[in-house]
């Protein structure tokens, strides 16, 4: 391990420039590298000092967050794909993929039934409103 370098990333200026590497997408290997050690140093480095590994988590927690919003914006707005991917992995109990002989339906006849039923939900309500 670099013998005192670690010091110099401790200091809360680098300890933000950590984290805005991590916030950007750099890989741990990426950042390593930038701050001149191996990857395996870093995750030395980040079992050690708390600091560190906040910072890189941090960053990436950001990142990761904004994807998440991206993502959803993307399904709400019928995206097919991204409502299949979205609810594959928030719903895996009911959305993961299944072999063709436990159900004729597919994923997209599953979101086409949810779709409808939302619709007519929606339209339910507005006539019940409208006749109140």
């Amino acid at each position: 391990m670099a013998k005192g370098k670690y010091e110099k990333w401790l200091k809360e200026e680098n300890l933000l420039l950590l984290e805005g590497w991590a916030r950007d997408g750099l890989t741990d290997e990426q950042i390593a590298k930038n701050i001149g050690i191996g990857e395996r140093t870093l995750y030395e480095w980040k079992e050690k000092y708390p600091q560190i590994s906040q910072s890189l988590k941090k960053g990436k927690e950001v990142v990761d967050y904004e994807v998440e919003n991206a993502l959803l914006s993307s399904a709400l707005e019928g995206n097919t794909t991204a409502q299949i991917f979205w609810l594959k992995n928030r719903r895996p109990d009911k959305w993961r993929d299944k072999q063709k002989e436990e159900t004729d339906k597919t994923a997209l006849d599953k979101l086409d039934s949810i779709l409808k039923e939302i619709k007519d939900d929606a339209e339910r309500s507005t006539n019940n409103a409208v006749h109140d």
